[in-house]
């Protein structure tokens, strides 16, 4: 399964005034970058994968379609995986907005790769 067109193109308008921002295809999916950092994810499967301050992740585990990502069957600290409906790219606007501003801020927290 390829990923959601609609919910990148989303993601990219949401992203679009960030100047360090890149666009790369891994693991099926897009994924968004800033400073060199994986921030967002179009997932192949469907959803976002979302990089978050490993320090909240409990909190936001409480948010409705969310879910610890893993990967190889490990769990991915510090990414959250957001779906949980066959109608991802229902999210509404807001929500997906602030997922997105969910990720940037942690990212925004790291140096930038070189």
């Amino acid at each position: 399964m390829a990923y959601d067109e609609g919910l990148a193109a989303g993601v990219r308008t949401l992203l679009a005034d960030e100047p360090a921002l890149t666009e790369k295809r891994m693991f099926g999916g897009l994924a968004f970058l800033l400073g060199g950092h994986m921030t967002v994810a179009v997932s192949r499967g469907g959803g976002l994968m979302v990089r978050v301050d490993p320090e909240r992740a409990a909190e936001l585990l409480t948010r409705p379609r969310v879910e610890r990502m893993v990967m190889g069957g490990r769990e991915m600290a510090g990414w959250l995986r957001v779906s949980g409906t066959p109608d991802i790219d229902d999210l509404d606007g807001d929500e997906l907005a602030g997922w997105v501003t969910e990720g940037v801020a942690f990212v925004r927290t790291l140096p930038p790769k070189t």
